[in-house]
């Protein structure tokens, strides 16, 4: 199998020690004008310092193959979404290397770009357009004729198990979870080799994470897309992916089936689950945290 992304030694941090030269700028006039600048006070953003360093990817390598679904399992703030960014050159790594297609993410990002799409758990629309407007404005810059793109539209978002009456109405009215169904759908439209999907099934109902995750499926066997999937959700990351990546505080901990990682620890007479050896690798449990990664303003 031919290697679809390849990751080596990614790091990516966020902030810098001590004030940015603008900001040390604006203090000493500050204080030519007769102004006290504060002290004591620092800013602080995740509870962690602005004047410090927040490590969000630390030196991570692994590659994913061609056809396969691989997921990354980890809790909110653990780097998941950092390493997403990276790969769809939506951010720049500090250090390291990662190719898709054999496309260097940095020099040659269009490239890469053509190839892949991305569903996040933040997607955005315009909200007093209907699905179906803006899956054909989304349509348009792909490039696609739009004779066939309201066809697509409608078979697409019908099989993510929205109603044909729902297709035509305003995405205000609609939840969270039926619009991020429509995000879903918006990637799909272009067809994508690598799919990413950033916790694509968050703030979905138990049926409709089954009908994401029977599209995933589909999309690898009948359509060879390759699939890196971010979650904190076990039983999600147990039944789509061929291979998991445990990540936690920017940290790859290990690497391996679900069979093969769950033979890690010993049974004591229960079975072994996801969250147990999450657990054993790191000294507490996989939890669902408020904490968010640091992402660039």
């Amino acid at each position: 199998m031919n290697s679809v992304v390849v990751v080596e030694n990614a790091y990516k941090k966020f902030g810098k020690p001590g004030d940015p030269a603008w900001k040390k700028l604006l203090t000493r006039k500050k204080a030519e004008n007769g102004s006290r600048p504060s002290e004591g006070k620092e800013q602080t953003k995740n509870g962690k310092s602005e004047k410090g360093l927040v490590v969000a990817v630390a030196h991570v390598s692994f590659s994913v193959q061609e056809g396969e679904i691989f997921g990354i399992l980890g809790p909110n703030g653990g780097g998941k979404s950092t390493l997403i960014r990276l790969i769809a050159t939506l951010l720049l790594p500090d250090d390291g290397t990662i190719t898709v297609f054999g496309h260097d993410v940095v020099k040659q990002s269009m490239k890469v770009q053509q190839v892949i799409n991305r569903v996040s758990v933040e997607a955005s629309f315009f909200k007093k357009l209907s699905p179906m407007e803006n899956l054909v404005y989304g349509a348009r810059l792909y490039g696609m004729a739009r004779k066939d793109t309201r066809q697509q539209v409608v078979e697409i978002l019908t099989r993510l198990g929205l109603e044909e009456r729902a297709i035509n109405n305003p995405m205000e009215e609609m939840s969270r979870g039926m619009q991020q169904k429509v995000a879903i759908a918006r990637a799909l439209l272009s067809r994508p080799r690598l799919l990413l999907l950033d916790e694509p099934t968050t703030g979905l109902d138990p049926r409709s994470k089954r009908d994401v995750q029977a599209v995933v499926r589909e999309l690898r066997e009948e359509h060879g897309v390759t699939i890196l999937l971010t979650t904190h959700d076990m039983n999600e990351a147990e039944t789509l992916c061929d291979r998991i990546a445990i990540m936690d505080q920017g940290h790859i901990v290990a690497l391996d089936t679900p069979e093969n990682l769950k033979t890690r620890i010993p049974q004591n007479g229960h079975p072994v689950t996801l969250e147990d050896v999450f657990l054993e690798l790191t000294g507490r449990p996989l939890v669902k945290e408020d904490e968010v990664e640091p992402v660039l303003e």
